[in-house]
């Protein structure tokens, strides 16, 4: 089974684009998404340094319209899986069906002006914790004030939250771990985003969005999506939310995924995957010349989703603001029914039920007894077989 992976912001490299310029109709669709971005997508990729490029409000525009040109020129028809790292996760609920790419392209030019605008409300960004045991990392970095904003595996946790507390924990690391500060604007993946949460929340009603016709994995707990109505609200929560991309690598184990192909600008994507799941073949396309290797791949790897028996991953969310309280007769490896309530949300105004709308194991509770949750929110993963 083969997953094509999109990658988020970090990621870019100066001129990184002038390659691709050659294929034939590529500068043309850069203008026109350019028009749609709100940013000049040609002199982002090939021209502008790397302070420009490293700009929120410039860069993940950028880095869709990198992954989509790229992969226009591959047999997507065959791919089983995709997944997105943060922003490059609308590049693929494009690739998915889920958005149209020029709703992509759009969506991700005003996500990033929204978040850069976050950005400048406080003085907050990010460092990454290298090492150390992942429950003691996330521990010490809560304990610091912090919030773990990618949890990226391979020995890899982003800490974000106030510079202040940033500067103490580079001096005071967890046990058996280094941590090292990242050059960004600020706290991505946290509630200091919530402005571009909202901003980004006014514009989902305008959306009409695709059930994705592939395995689309999400951020936000590595699970498998399956309404493009969910996906979208997904995607808007995960500016606020943890990424979690080892999740996201522990689906593809689960799924089987035995090749993956990083679109451009790759790199980053494909060592995360090199070190947590070994022996999967890995293809990094990062100029036109790897298309070849990427199209073998493809060949030897692909097949249409549901050509095979393959794990199914649903979660179930909240349609309340309140408190969660799960069933006390449930546990992690309880058979579920379709129409089982599986808890009730506490609100102000009684209690509303948590119904599944699948069958399946419930596989892991996403939160827990008295946690406070929002509308929309994952609750809990149900695991089942595709048949």
């Amino acid at each position: 089974m083969l997953a094509v992976l999109a990658p988020g912001q970090g990621s870019q490299k100066p001129g990184f684009l002038a390659p691709w310029l050659d294929l034939p109709g590529a500068e043309g669709r850069l203008r026109w998404w350019s028009a749609l971005a709100g940013n000049d997508l040609r002199y982002l990729g090939t021209e502008a340094g790397a302070e420009e490029i490293t700009d929120t409000a410039k860069t993940q525009s950028l880095l869709v319209a990198s992954a989509l040109l790229a992969a226009e020129h591959l047999p997507m028809y065959d791919v089983a899986v995709v997944a997105g790292h943060s922003a490059g996760e609308l590049g693929a609920a494009a690739l998915a069906g889920v958005l149209a790419p020029e709703s992509a392209i759009a969506l991700a030019g005003v996500r990033g002006r929204a978040m850069a605008a976050a950005c400048a409300l406080e003085p907050t960004g990010m460092a990454a914790v290298l090492g150390g045991e992942p429950d003691e990392v996330v521990a010490a970095i809560e304990g610091a004030g912090l919030h773990p904003a990618n949890r990226n595996g391979a020995g890899q946790i982003v800490a974000a939250g106030p510079v202040a507390a940033l500067e103490k924990l580079v001096a005071a690391p967890p046990a058996g771990a280094r941590v090292r500060p990242l050059r960004v604007a600020g706290a991505f993946h946290t509630p200091y985003m919530a402005p571009a949460e909202q901003e980004l929340a006014g514009l989902a009603g305008g959306i009409r969005p695709g059930d994705p016709h592939k395995i689309f994995l999400s951020n936000l707990d590595g699970a498998a999506v399956t309404t493009g109505r969910e996906v979208v609200q997904r995607l808007i929560r995960q500016v606020i939310a943890s990424v979690r991309w080892d999740r996201c690598m522990q689906s593809m184990a689960e799924l089987g995924v035995t090749a993956i192909i990083e679109l451009p600008p790759a790199g980053t994507l494909a060592g995360l995957v090199k070190r947590a799941l070994p022996g999967v073949e890995i293809v990094k396309v990062e100029t036109p010349d790897d298309l070849a290797k990427a199209r073998d791949l493809v060949a030897r790897h692909g097949g249409k989703p549901g050509a095979q028996p393959a794990p199914r991953f649903r979660v179930v969310v909240g349609s309340a603001a309140g408190n969660f309280i799960p069933d006390p007769s449930l546990s992690e490896g309880s058979d579920i029914r379709s129409g089982q309530v599986i808890g009730h949300v506490a609100t102000r105004q009684g209690q509303v039920d948590v119904t599944a709308h699948d069958s399946g194991v419930l596989t892991e509770w996403l939160a827990h007894h008295d946690d406070p949750v929002a509308p929309g929110q994952p609750l809990a993963r149900i695991g089942g077989q595709l048949v």
